[in-house]
């Protein structure tokens, strides 16, 4: 067998995947699932989960799993040649799972199974099932299934080209900078943009739009010149506002399209709007509901943002001889004022977090708090810089994950989760399939032979990507449908990757994980106070920032006519919302790929929603510390047991009360990021 992508015996042969395979791997598995989907819908085949999924889902799984592999390096690995075999793979591809989603025969099949012999969890995902029909368009008929189907091959290419020019913005943009114009800057930052502009055989120092330059140097840069320049680059990234030939990737009609066809899309399914159809699936009644939520949670935050930038203002003036600070200059204030206030710097902080100690003192708290053990293992992997774990409980292989950190051109900026394949107990083969994921960052490489350094902030993505990991890994779900983040409400699944965040804020559990770069000295306690001190600093700034992203979100997909211009809405949004608006030129939105293309539209709330849960569910921790100031292994096992291992198997809320015995409240929230309410 030749073609890499057709090998389904094990793990993806990422080494081996070629561009040239993909058409004939997708021609092949197509066609095996095409002929599966005739054999289940055919009159005679019976109406039965077990049987259904025997032939349907295991072709349809093989088809998912090879794809993935495909749109993951897509992600991490982009190249022309596989850019262009994707591009021409994904409207056969969407095609089929359109055609799926909206068959009246299959529907009808899935609609006469007696729920009665089914277990909970095959109950639980034939009622989604069902649910997913009709959002999928099987109850249309003639001309507007026809028009459905269009329009999501239409979206799906559509929201691969906003991908697409948000990466090659970014990507595009070099400033070869002297050192002059660089002082302040951190010098490991420096010696990367030095390193990168020698490979091109160029002077300076090459400065880029990816996050592990652009943010230290708009954090420490002097001059405001140079962050003037790079923030007005950063912001009007794939926007009409770009300077000359990069307006090229200008998103702003891609934008306007899919929200027309999101609207239209809405209306065949007999829904007001995209927002409507958004709430279906997930834990909030309606969007009213994430609305009110969302300002009823900016009031409360409103008056410690505000004291936030009165804060910056005041400094800015006295100690920086900046009386009208630009946008540029905010996050320069910002670090100077920490600085300042609570006497240390992020710079300072990051020499004490290198990579290889950081992922040592994951991984302890991860095995101690789960009852786990995690080891490295092998398997073929798309670029040297990618490392492949197991997790083992009592001997047993739980799960597998890959975990690439380092930033790279052709890497897609920001950090995921995403599964290469999940728990299953196979009806073909009558074994459980164990989950396996990948986990992956943009942090900064190692530079002058010296091991990684993470900013505390990197340390927080990776622990946050951690446990949308761990929540598809530690499942013991055997249905495929309902295991682990599969079936769970979109607005829930962030609570396993934010409470994990908190462990970053725990003395006994950071002191495990640092290591100074040159002495080898853990964090000094004196330090880590400072951080603790400043761990809610502009924090009711940020909660606006997100609400920010959340409202507009919400407001462009249920109150917003799409042949209308949308920056309006999102000025409206700002002036209600934002105490620092940004410059008219800023264009946020041409880069927004949450929700142009990943997932999160009319769903970027499920952010702050999640954090309500999870810090409520976090809570539960703090109540039961032990002794030795570590978390409680009997509290780690209830969690673990009631919401990771439980998966998408039962509601979400039905597996917070499991846990936290009643609802989640909003306190726990305010008070981890300094702003309960003195009573």
């Amino acid at each position: 067998m030749t073609n890499a992508l057709l090998d389904t015996s094990d793990l993806p042969l990422f080494d081996r995947i070629a561009p040239t395979d993909v058409a004939p791997a997708i021609d092949v598995l197509l066609e095996r699932a095409n002929q599966a989907l005739e054999t289940v819908t055919a009159a005679d085949f019976p109406a039965r989960w077990e049987a259904i999924a025997k032939v349907l889902d295991v072709a349809t799984e093989k088809l998912g799993t090879a794809w993935g592999a495909i749109n993951h390096l897509n992600s991490v690995a982009d190249t022309p040649e596989l850019r262009a075999a994707y591009n021409a793979a994904l409207p056969r591809v969407t095609e089929f799972w359109t055609r799926l989603g909206a068959d009246e025969r299959l529907y009808a099949k899935y609609k006469a199974i007696d729920p009665a012999p089914l277990n909970d969890e095959q109950r639980q995902a034939l009622k989604n099932a069902v649910r997913n029909f009709v959002l999928s368009g099987a109850e249309l008929t003639g001309a507007a299934k026809e028009r459905f189907a269009q329009i999501q091959e239409r979206q799906a290419e559509l929201s691969q080209k906003f991908s697409e020019n948000a990466l090659d913005a970014t990507d595009a943009f070099a400033y070869y900078a002297t050192a002059e114009e660089l002082e302040g800057v951190p010098a490991d930052v420096q010696q990367a943009a030095r390193t990168a502009a020698q490979a091109e055989g160029k002077e300076g120092y090459k400065l880029s739009l990816k996050m592990p330059c652009y943010l230290p140097v708009m954090q420490f840069a002097r001059r405001s010149a140079l962050r003037e320049m790079l923030y007005r680059a950063y912001v009007t990234r794939a926007s009409d506002q770009a300077e000359g030939d990069a307006q090229k990737y200008d998103n702003t009609a891609l934008i306007a399209e899919i929200l027309a066809l999101r609207l239209e899309e809405s209306q065949l399914l007999g829904y007001a709007n995209f927002g409507e159809v958004s709430v279906v699936p997930k834990m909030a009644k309606s969007p009213d509901e994430v609305i009110r939520f969302l300002r009823d949670l900016a009031l409360r935050a409103r008056p410690y943002a505000e004291r936030d930038v009165a804060d910056l203002r005041a400094f800015a003036a006295s100690e920086l001889e900046l009386p009208t600070p630009q946008a540029w200059d905010w996050s320069y204030i910002a670090e100077k004022l920490k600085e300042a206030r609570y006497a240390f710097s992020e710079q300072e902080v990051k020499q004490y977090f290198t990579g290889p100690k950081v992922l040592a003192g994951l991984f302890k708290i991860i095995e101690t708090l789960f009852e786990v053990s995690i080891r490295r293992d092998s398997a073929p992997v798309w670029h040297p810089a990618v490392e492949f774990y197991r997790i083992e409980r009592a001997g047993q292989l739980v799960g597998q994950f890959y975990l690439d950190q380092p930033a790279r051109t052709g890497k897609r900026g920001g950090a995921w989760m995403d599964d290469v394949r999940t728990r299953w107990l196979r009806p073909d083969t009558g074994t459980v399939q164990t989950p396996v994921a990948h986990l992956v960052c943009n942090f900064a490489g190692s530079v002058d032979g010296k091991p990684p350094l993470l900013t505390h902030d990197d340390v927080i993505t990776l622990f946050h990507e951690f446990g949308h990991g761990l929540h598809h890994m530690l499942t013991q779900v055997n249905e495929r449908d309902v295991s682990g983040i599969a079936g769970v409400e979109w607005d829930a699944v962030e609570l396993p990757s934010q409470f994990m965040e908190n462990f970053c804020w725990e003395w006994d559990v950071l002191r495990h994980m640092t290591a100074h770069v040159d002495t080898g000295e853990p964090l000094p306690r004196t330090l880590f106070d400072k951080m603790l001190a400043a761990k809610n600093f502009q924090s009711g700034m940020a909660t606006l920032r997100q609400i920010e992203f959340a409202l507009f979100d919400m407001l462009l997909h249920t109150h917003h006519d799409p042949v209308d211009d949308f920056m309006p809405l999102l000025a409206e949004v700002r002036s209600e919302v934002s105490v620092l608006p940004p410059p008219p030129f800023s264009r946020t939105a041409h880069t927004f790929s949450h929700i142009f293309a990943g997932g999160y539209a009319a769903g970027y709330y499920s952010y702050k929603w999640a954090e309500v849960l999870s810090a409520d569910a976090y809570a539960a921790f703090e109540e039961t510390v032990g002794s030795d100031g570590l978390p409680s292994t009997e509290t780690g096992r209830r969690y673990r047991q009631a919401i990771l291992e439980a998966g998408g198997s039962r509601p979400a809320m039905e597996s917070f009360k499991a846990f936290r015995g009643r609802e989640p409240s909003l306190d726990a929230l305010l008070r981890h990021q300094g702003m309960a309410q003195a009573h």
